[in-house]
This record gives structure tokens, C-alpha cells and sequence, in this order.
């Protein structure tokens, strides 16, 4: 049977997604920082060919396709941002650390990436790490000066100390309370964020594995600080596999989501989980905000962060991994989220 070219596309992409295969084996040698240099085209259209921007409770603002002749920029798993909507720190799944800054023009639309610079992750001794399987880096959190990493393969949740000059080894392992013998190794902590400080986890943070199925089918998921501490689950709705999430102003949980198919490529979906369903024992669940198909300007989504603009807007950006393909991107989208 003859395949057509994008129907190749969507099937090599679909794959990628799913196992991650085409990352380029990290570079031996002494950690250190990589001025990286980015080239950004605008992305204007979310739906590819239309000029409509409102998508649900959802506005497009502008988004950034972004490509670098360095051989390490790509699998970019999950970012922070250190200032609202500027300054920012990420985690690749290469056992990488990222930094940098977008910049926004006149109309606050997204305009560039500047000051790009990776670093390796490094072992106690401050080595960089060789093995793969041992910095599968997909989660993370900020706060006070402190990164929450979760990792894959070799599971576990660590804290790092943030230094963009010079990222060092972790200093603090978390017990992450789901039984280890509960995480599929490819599936484990994507999404790693601290709750609302004034809410019941008082700030707490709260892990929720990709695709870590109890006996029901729901997700596993953690609340692993604060005064409620307890391991609880995410309704699993649809085909869909957990890439990030963060809490929103009111405490709700805003979670990002992908699908894939052979057949259809790539799908993404943003949830709004309510905040009261996730406690200790409960089974959390909540509406589906946005989803979008390969007709829209999306990827392999997997970084999400929430942030106020300086108008008062309610900003939530997305980042996709590119997995170190030819055949897939590195996005960075904005939608203002709608609260009325």
C-alpha cells in the first residue's frame, strides 16, 4: 500500500512521541553552559488556516516555532517560569538544564527566545551524567530558589539548588508515596507543581504520574507535602496520557494532556481539574478546556506553566519536545485563559 508523505509524517511523529527514539546520545566531557543560539518564526494561526482565536475559555495570544544548529537544543520536557513570562529554567529529557528569556512585543505576543544557554546535569563528584536512563528528566517545579525534578526510568523526585551559572547535583531525594512498584518505567512523575499557597496542600507539592494505571484505570498521583499528605488518583478520560500541569489563581489543577495514534499523529488537551477532588484517596477529575488535532499549530506538548501578565491576563504557556526529530518542532505557544 502506498503511504502518502504527510500520512508518513503523521506516523513517524506518533511514534516519536510514543518511545522517544531519536535522541542523539549526550556529549562526554566536563559539564558546562552552551550559549545556544535560537532562530524563532512567529506562529500567528493557531487553527492552521483560520484567523479565529477564541478556542473554549481560551484565547490565542502567539506562539514560536524554534530551531538551533546546536546539535543538544530539542526534547524539551518541561519549564518554569523565574519571572512571569520572561525569564524562564527547563529540563530536557537528554539530561539537560535550559534557561532563557521570550520576549514579547508591542501587542504582548511572543516575539523571540534570548540568552538560550544548556548545561548538563551532573553526579555528586560533578561529572555529567552519560547513562540516559538515569536523568529521564520530565517533571518540574519552582520555588524559593529550589527546582523539583521528576525523573523516569530511574524514578525518583529530587531538589536542586537554582544557579543558571552553574546547576550542581541534587540535594534532597523526595519519598513520592505511590509504591515504586506501581510506576511504569517510561510513565512516571511528568508533572511536578506546587498547589496554591492559600489553599488546604498550603503550597505543597503534588506529582502526577503520566501513565501509572491502578486496577481502575485512573492515573496515580501524589500530594507529597503539606498538611494533607496522600496519595490519590486522576480520572483517565479518553486515550489521553498526562504531559504537565499547574494550579491555577482559584486552586483548580490545569493539566496538559496528549494522545497519538497511527492513524491520527498527535492530539493535545488541556483539563481543568477541580481542586477539591485532589486529596488524599480521592479520584480527581474536571472539564476539558481545549483540544487540538494536527490541523492546529501543535506538537509533542509536554511543558506547561501559568503566569499573570502585567495587564492582569491569566497566561498559560506550552513548550512541545521535539524528541531530537527531523519530523516534529519546538513550540512555544500563549493563550489567555478566561475566567468569566
Amino acid at each position: 500500500m502506498r503511504i502518502s508523505g504527510r500520512s508518513l509524517r503523521r506516523m513517524v511523529l506518533a511514534a516519536c512521541a510514543l518511545a522517544g527514539m531519536l535522541s542523539p546520545a549526550i556529549a562526554a566531557g566536563p559539564a558546562s553552559i552552551e550559549p545556544v543560539e535560537i532562530s524563532a518564526r512567529p506562529i500567528n494561526q493557531f487553527h492552521i488556516g483560520h484567523d479565529d482565536r477564541k478556542f473554549g475559555p481560551l484565547e490565542f495570544v502567539g506562539g514560536l516555532e524554534m530551531t538551533s544548529p546546536s546539535r543538544d537544543f530539542g526534547a524539551l520536557s518541561a519549564f518554569r517560569f523565574l519571572k512571569p513570562g520572561g525569564d524562564f529554567i527547563g529540563v530536557a529529557d537528554t539530561g539537560f538544564w535550559f534557561f532563557g528569556t521570550v520576549t514579547h512585543d508591542a501587542d504582548k505576543r511572543p516575539s523571540g527566545i534570548q540568552n538560550f544557554r544548556m548545561q548538563q546535569m551532573v553526579d555528586q563528584s560533578g561529572q555529567p551524567i552519560e547513562r540516559k536512563w538515569e536523568v529521564d528528566a520530565e517533571g518540574l517545579a519552582v520555588k524559593d530558589g529550589i527546582a523539583t525534578v521528576g525523573f523516569e526510568r530511574n524514578q525518583r523526585v529530587a531538589q536542586f539548588r537554582i544557579d543558571p551559572d552553574r546547576m550542581k547535583a541534587p540535594f534532597k531525594e523526595l519519598d513520592y508515596l505511590v509504591p515504586a512498584r506501581e510506576l511504569r518505567q517510561n510513565r512516571g512523575f511528568e508533572t511536578v507543581t506546587h498547589a496554591n499557597p492559600y489553599g488546604q496542600h498550603e503550597g505543597g507539592l503534588v506529582v502526577v504520574s503520566e501513565k501509572s494505571l491502578d486496577k481502575a484505570g485512573n492515573i496515580y498521583a501524589a500530594i507529597i507535602e503539606g498538611p494533607n499528605k496522600g496519595v490519590f488518583t486522576v480520572k483517565r478520560n479518553g486515550d489521553f496520557d498526562i504531559t504537565d500541569g499547574a494550579f491555577l489563581p482559584d486552586g483548580d489543577l490545569l493539566l496538559l494532556e496528549r494522545s497519538f495514534s497511527m492513524a491520527g499523529g498527535v492530539k493535545m488537551r488541556l483539563r481543568r481539574i477541580y481542586g477539591e477532588s485532589v486529596e488524599k484517596g480521592a479520584v480527581a477529575d474536571g472539564p476539558v478546556l481545549l483540544e487540538a488535532d494536527m490541523g492546529y499549530q501543535i506538537d509533542n506538548m509536554e511543558g506547561l506553566d501559568v503566569w499573570t501578565r502585567d495587564d492582569g491576563a491569566l497566561i498559560v504557556s506550552l513548550m512541545s519536545d521535539d524528541n531530537h526529530s527531523i519530523l516534529q518542532r519546538n513550540l512555544y505557544l500563549e493563550f489567555i485563559l478566561h475566567e468569566d
